[in-house]
């Protein structure tokens, strides 16, 4: 089986070398390759590596029942397997599906003063526990979100280095259009990675087979087992309500506004009611939520109403999964996405923006004057628009929002299409394929 490589690989090995290093949480959704990069990293650095999976070998969850100090774990972890082996400093203790036994982050305290092991724990935190979790652990453990493959990762499963993507970068930070060979290899190679989306099992096999035969199999069942999770780990009485919003997220997307409204999924549903259903999927990092300012202003935390947002899934591929079987055939075979109202465009690049460290989405709406827009992220001193544009077609809310007095925050805007590279001297465009590297785009060009 081919590992694919991962930037939690770099972080691991940042993380490593951190003389100050407490033990660290792994969280996101279920599988995009969580343990595959952890046990990997294990074995490359340690000499012994004690992994521990609190789902398939239960008998472990009771190691903690004498305490939390470290002695008296690792001498229950030897009654119960004593062939393990424990080195001071150069042992890995990897605790996986930390969300069926919270006792664990109990004792990361006990882990962090005592220095002797490396911890990271892991797990699909799927909003159980998760709270109690992070109250125990505070200020002895560091976290780390990880999401499915990005554009960059798939990149380089498909072979290009690092070198040859900072080529893509180089266009972007100068300016200089890209030519008709790089527009469309690259553009075609998106396109690949918006079918399939960054689940590492699905990348897999479009790699090893080198065509698209099963991977929609596997992204569907990936689909019923994020079903199963909810039904697994949700609360009694946020179950339906969970899964209800869950199964509605496309349906809302195929809308020509794509607000999410509860009123719509159950009769006499109301927002409040809901809030913590949303928030669960969001915790379990399944959704991507997109709140819409009350203002095109700075700041952005706290400048936005909680109940108007919409539901992004958090891997592009899986939405395009979930559609009927008409959707699937014309989009698979003709690359024709634009049909679902630029749905899978917005999906894609608020995937994007998320996964290059965006914490939160933002977009605005508002009708008189008619402004809208479907993200705003900003730099260190302006607010900034960004259009997802599915066809070449006006850009008249990000002209207004630019050039109008009543929005000072906006200093200049970006949009992405089908377009080259360029700049107007109001807004720049970039092709979709790029999306990846606005952040450092926005970081880069403060700077200079």
């Amino acid at each position: 089986m081919q590992l694919l490589d991962r930037k939690i690989d770099i972080y691991l090995s940042k993380w490593k070398s951190n003389p100050e290093r407490k033990p660290l949480i792994v969280k996101g959704a279920r599988q995009i390759g969580k343990t595959e990069s952890i046990r990997a990293f294990g074995r490359r650095n340690y000499e012994s590596v004690i992994e521990i999976n609190f789902v398939l070998q239960k008998k472990f969850r009771a190691i903690f029942d004498n305490g939390y100090d470290v002695a008296s774990i690792i001498k229950n972890i030897s009654l119960l397997e004593p062939s393990w082996q424990f080195i001071p400093g150069n042992t890995l203790l990897f605790f996986d599906e930390l969300q069926k036994c919270p006792d664990c982050a109990t004792s990361l305290k006990s882990f962090c003063q005592d220095k002797r092991y490396d911890v990271i724990c892991s797990g699909s935190l799927m909003g159980i526990y998760y709270e109690e979790i992070e109250s125990n652990a505070v200020g002895y453990k560091e976290d780390y979100e990880m999401h499915s493959m990005d554009f960059e990762e798939f990149l380089w499963a498909k072979g290009y280095s690092p070198e040859q993507i900072e080529e893509l970068y180089g266009h972007m930070s100068t300016l200089q259009p890209f030519s008709q060979i790089e527009m469309d290899t690259m553009t075609a190679l998106f396109l690949d990675y918006m079918t399939l989306g960054g689940m590492p099992e699905v990348v897999r096999m479009y790699i090893d087979n080198g065509h698209f035969e099963g991977t929609l199999r596997l992204q569907r069942q990936l689909l019923k087992d994020y079903e199963e999770d909810i039904t697994k780990y949700a609360s009694q009485t946020d179950k339906a309500k969970v899964l209800a919003v869950y199964s509605h997220i496309s349906a809302f997307l195929a809308k020509e506004n794509k607000k999410f409204q509860i009123s719509k999924i159950a009769k006499g549903a109301r927002n409040r009611e809901y809030i913590g259903a949303v928030e669960w999927l969001k915790q379990a990092g399944v959704v991507n939520v997109c709140y819409c300012l009350n203002n095109a202003e700075l700041p952005l935390k706290g400048n936005y109403n909680p109940d108007y947002y919409k539901i992004y899934y958090h891997d592009t591929g899986l939405l395009i999964a979930s559609l009927d079987e008409e959707a699937q055939e014309d989009m698979r075979a003709n690359k024709n996405f634009g049909t679902y109202k630029g749905a899978i465009y917005e999906n894609i690049v608020g995937e994007m923006l998320r996964k290059s460290g965006y914490e939160q989405l933002y977009f605005y709406k508002h009708d008189n004057p008619a402004i809208e827009m479907d993200f705003f992220v900003r730099d260190a001193d302006s607010l900034v628009p960004v259009e997802v544009k599915a066809k070449d077609g006006a850009t008249a809310s990000l002209n207004n929002l630019i050039k109008w007095e009543s929005f000072p925050d906006v200093k200049y805007g970006i949009k992405f299409g089908y377009k080259n590279i360029g700049w107007n001297g109001q807004f720049y465009t970039f092709p979709y394929f790029l999306s990846f590297l606005l952040r450092r785009f926005l970081k880069d060009r403060k700077e200079r």
